[in-house]
């Protein structure tokens, strides 16, 4: 197993070069940033000062080489925008966009599973119809329309959710500050659930039609024949027998969406105003501060190849067939 996970170390530095430089080509094809950063009067010596000054007036593979050089000390460079090192603003709005993916994924799975086993239990029925629509429908719909419907009907129709703002627990947890973290989840899960729950949606959609499929595949296997035969309660035969078999192709697919979750709540983060590291890169990108955007470029490339890493070896955990060599 470990020789498996040396490897695996071993193509996730490839993977995070090529996307630290696919991403760091497109950033600087965007324009000079320099522009941003000097007054509309500025002469052009002022303007070249400033350039130098940010290390934009060197050749681009050797601002790249610089970049990696300090990838590699743990130095991604100071935000262009905060002053400051780039991973201390990305530690401040981090905490954000895990807890709201943390929320995502719990509803996803919690709603998504027992969707998927009753659409495959009531099979061809009304109840399966129902539900295989609505998947359809979740997968179809873009999470900003989703976040914006919330918003109009849930929040300021009804008035039942706040649309924007955030209360952390997460941030106080990691600071030992026990009391406030868990004093502050009523109120935290009033702010969270409506952005949650627009990232989830569509993983809701997907998960509930491949927990169907699985489910109906491993219910026409030989192997649950005898458990029925056995007087076994039709309970236990879908829990104990059917749901352990077709839960491995579930797992993979919640492991990857976290990862596609925690890099893909821009939208919805701008959206609800939640500040977190999304809604930071989506403001980046637009203030040009390319040290910023690099550095969570590379937090999301990490996190992502962690969990693949992790989902691989949950699976060989969960399925002893496999073999991790």
């Amino acid at each position: 197993m470990w020789t498996y996970v040396a490897r695996r170390l071993l193509q996730s530095v490839f993977v995070i070069v090529g996307v630290t430089v696919i991403s760091f080509v497109a950033l600087h094809m965007g324009g000079d940033p320099t522009y941003l950063f000097v007054s509309e009067r500025a002469t052009a010596e002022e303007i070249a000062e400033t350039r130098a000054k940010l290390g934009f007036d060197r050749p681009l593979p050797e601002q790249y080489l610089s970049f990696a050089a300090g990838l590699v000390q743990g130095d991604l460079g100071n935000s262009l925008t905060y002053k400051t090192p780039a991973l201390d603003v990305i530690a401040l709005h981090f905490p954000a966009t895990l807890e709201l993916t943390i929320v995502a994924i719990i509803l996803a799975i919690v709603i998504s599973v027992p969707l998927g086993i009753l659409a495959a239990l009531k099979r061809g029925t009304a109840i399966d119809g129902g539900i295989m629509t609505l998947a359809m429908f979740g997968q179809s719909m873009p999470s900003f329309w989703l976040g914006i419907m919330m918003i109009l009907f849930i929040g300021l129709g009804l008035g039942w959710l706040p649309i924007s703002g955030h209360v952390p627990v997460l941030e106080p947890l990691l600071a030992g500050d026990f009391g406030k973290a868990f004093g502050n989840i009523p109120a935290a899960a009033t702010y969270v659930l409506m952005p949650a729950l627009t990232v989830a949606f569509f993983s809701i959609s997907r998960n509930a039609r491949l927990v169907r499929s699985s489910m109906l595949e491993v219910l026409g296997q030989d192997f649950i024949r005898p458990a029925r035969a056995q007087g076994l309660a039709e309970r236990e035969v879908v829990v104990g027998h059917a749901l352990r078999n077709a839960w491995l192709p579930v797992v993979t697919m919640i492991g990857l969406e976290f990862g596609f979750m925690l890099s893909g709540v821009v939208v919805v983060e701008t959206i609800f105003s939640w500040p977190g590291l999304g809604r930071l890169v989506f403001n980046a990108i637009n203030q040009r501060d390319i040290p910023l955007v690099q550095a969570a470029v590379v937090v999301f490339a990490v996190t992502f190849v962690t969990l693949n890493l992790i989902v691989d070896l949950i699976y060989a955990r969960l399925d002893p067939r496999i073999r991790l060599t």
